[in-house]
């Protein structure tokens, strides 16, 4: 994959190059041809394009049940370099968006600065600098600067307004079960988010707020005064990527196991927010457990109403309660008695084996067949009566994001956790 590349953001040249790949199509498309050089074309191309484009290979790359098995490894090797090695964009483009953006010569902005970027990925990349602020207790802090890639909001802009790429897009989080109108939408708004750094800056205060005082999860501290639309600055974070992760002692991948699960389920129970983008990439591993937890751009709020029902699902899940739980899904999805409703009882519950059967091993076999039985229930809908249809709550494309995603991400650390033990530890008592 070529170094630099200036972001294609023309609608018709990027269709152009999606519908060579035949993406528009949905997440089998990526999968046309069988042999490795299709998958280094696909992370060209996608690279290349990078904004939504970029997305889909990097969920392509690393979550279970989108590639099929026979084509996996290849296009897992040859994708995974959009996770951070995506193409970047020139240093003489990226200062200029920092000046810009912050409005001052970066020699002051800045006390020392990389031009080489540290990871480039869909949205920006990520270069290391040093910053010195008066008065502040982030004097001479070693800071990660997140930079947009000049070019990307208009590119972004174009694939949101091109139905095909969206529906590609909805297909792969589950969104083709319901293709209304608030489905399309939810993804425009979460997709248009990840172009404004200020919110989310707000965010990873956000999610400070709610896992204070957790020793093992760290979230890095935001420099609000080298912070704004275009650009986000954080502390700087070491820690030892997923792929190396992966193959450190089973104490050690226990350890971080249970820190993302704490993370996601935490955030989400008792914050009312979950990271929809849980890609490798975003995850540093350190001693003791502790996980660092870098990308805020994707985040879905849960409503308020949902939040009590959902805690009152996890506590079913725990206490093996299986007519609760069911209860509990029929009050969430607001569903109709009938067929879909019997589909979405069941499709529920097997996303929740890991708490109705704790202690629990999540393999990369539950974790593709997690997707499967998604597309599934999805055909087996098409025949459900008019009067037996429900609209699914538009949160969940972005749940099934990231069940699909942290899924896969859990299996590839293959250890057995005590889920229900995990989750008892902070869930608040019933009322």
């Amino acid at each position: 994959m070529s170094n630099e590349k200036n972001v294609p953001v023309g609608r018709l040249g990027r269709m152009a190059k999606l519908g060579a790949l035949a993406i528009g199509a949905g997440a089998s498309a990526l999968l046309k041809r069988s042999n490795d050089s299709a998958a280094d074309q696909a992370a060209e191309v996608l690279g290349n394009l990078r904004g939504l484009a970029a997305k889909i290979g990097q969920m392509a790359s690393y979550v279970d049940g989108l590639v099929p098995e026979d084509k996996r490894d290849a296009f897992e090797a040859s994708l995974k370099v959009l996770r951070s090695q995506a193409p970047r964009s020139s240093s003489a483009d990226i200062r200029r968006t920092v000046e810009e953006d912050l409005g001052a010569p970066l020699d002051h902005l800045f006390d020392a600065w990389e031009d080489e970027p540290i990871a480039s990925a869909s949205i920006g990349q990520v270069h290391r600098a040093r910053v010195r602020l008066a008065g502040s207790d982030v004097d001479g802090f070693e800071v990660a600067v997140k930079v947009q890639h000049p070019g990307i909001r208009k590119a972004v802009e174009n694939d949101l307004a091109s139905a095909s790429v969206l529906e590609g897009l909805g297909a792969m989080v589950g969104a083709r079960r319901f293709d209304t109108k608030g489905n399309l939408a939810i993804l425009r708004a979460r997709f248009l988010e990840e172009l404004d750094y200020t919110l989310e800056a707000e965010r990873i205060r956000a999610f400070q707020h709610v896992h204070e005082g957790e020793a093992k999860i760290r979230i890095p501290r935001v420099v609000a005064e080298r912070s704004s639309l275009c650009v986000l600055t954080t502390e700087f974070v070491r820690g030892i990527a997923f792929d190396d992760a992966m193959v450190r002692s089973e104490a050690e991948r226990r350890a971080w196991a249970e820190t993302l699960w704490r993370y996601v389920f935490k955030g989400n129970l008792l914050g009312g927010m979950l990271n929809a983008d849980p890609h490798p990439g975003n995850y540093l591993f350190q001693e003791d457990g502790q996980v660092a937890f870098l990308d805020y751009g994707c985040v879905q709020v849960l409503p308020e109403r949902n939040r009590p029902l959902a805690r009152a699902m996890h506590r079913a899940a725990i206490a093996r309660d299986e007519a609760a739980f069911a209860r509990g899904v029929t009050e969430l999805l607001r569903t109709k008695p009938g067929e879909l409703e019997r589909l979405a009882i069941l499709y529920t519950r097997f996303c929740f084996e890991p708490l109705f059967a704790s202690p629990y091993r999540i393999e990369r076999r539950y974790a593709a067949e997690l997707v499967e039985k998604l597309k599934t229930m999805a055909l087996a809908a098409r025949k459900v009566p008019d009067a037996e249809i429900f609209p699914m709550p538009p949160e969940m494309l972005f749940m099934n994001r990231l069940q699909f995603g942290f899924y896969s991400v859990m299996a590839r650390l293959d250890v057995e956790v005590d889920f229900a033990a995990l989750e008892t530890s902070f869930l608040p008592p019933e009322g």
